[in-house]
């Protein structure tokens, strides 16, 4: 679908452009899920001259999630076989099956013309060695790697015209405002109404990667203090668990939300 897009769809959001793209187009391809995009635009367009100056940057946003299947799958994937060697694969697991295996990210590293990552610091440590680059450390190192920080929109992010928040603020008011905001916070989620005890929140997902496991176990020492904690993410289902036992176990204390929930 996406590499049929550019050719076919009028579009006409854009005061400066209006109508198909046509072929003279980048696409940036994201983590393993996308990967194929690269290999379908060689096999199914360039080799029959469409969007021969097209090119593709495949980023890479956590090098933990890769698309390994089975070696038999890769007669599901409808190209040719001199692909074979760009997904196959041999790791030392046995799941999803023994031996060797396809490796989508492999492909998509492999078959794009620039791999990207989140920052430049992630970029270096996906080639220190096999453990942080996760056994892909080498062909990243054949391909190279740039890494851009992630930003944010600015627009989208603005507590100036942020719809989901009842008090609106800008550097001059912050310290009027985030006072509002939070008793407005300690309501929604029933905690104890009382701007002046610190309320610490995090957002994000539950899993060892991020973190959560640290968090969680932290929390019976740090609910000691004069202190509130509401935890929002969604991730491992014991750890969602774990954030759901926490009004049972602490109710004036903390609160936590298995949700993903951008308000």
């Amino acid at each position: 679908a996406v590499l049929e897009v550019p050719r076919i769809l009028n579009l006409n959001s854009n005061k400066y452009f209006s109508g198909p793209y046509g072929e003279d187009v980048v696409f940036i391809a994201n983590d393993w899920h996308t990967a194929l995009l690269p290999c379908y635009l060689k096999s199914k367009y360039k080799s029959k001259g469409i969007y021969e100056s097209a090119k593709v940057a495949f980023c890479i946003h956590n090098i933990a999630y890769q698309g390994r299947f089975a070696f038999a799958d890769f007669s599901l994937l409808n190209l040719p076989d001199e692909f074979k060697s760009s997904f196959d694969f041999i790791d030392g697991y046995d799941k999803p099956v023994k031996g060797r295996k396809i490796n989508w990210m492999k492909a998509g590293i492999l078959e794009s013309d620039k791999i990207l990552t989140v920052s430049p610091y992630y970029a270096q440590e996906l080639v220190l060695g096999e453990d942080k680059g996760v056994e892909l450390d080498n062909i990243i190192r054949k391909t190279g790697i740039l890494g851009i920080v992630n930003g944010m929109d600015a627009q989208e992010w603005n507590p100036s015209t942020d719809k989901y928040i009842a008090a609106k603020f800008d550097a001059s008011s912050v310290m009027d405002a985030k006072p509002l905001l939070k008793e407005a916070l300690q309501a929604e989620v029933g905690l104890p109404v009382d701007r002046n005890i610190p309320l610490i929140g995090f957002i994000g997902r539950l899993e060892e990667q991020k973190g959560s496991d640290i968090l969680v176990e932290a929390i019976p020492q740090l609910i000691k203090e004069n202190v509130q904690i509401v935890i929002l993410g969604t991730g491992k289902k014991a750890m969602e668990k774990q954030l759901l036992e926490l009004e049972t176990k602490y109710p004036d204390k903390a609160r936590g939300v298995a949700k993903f929930n951008v308000p």
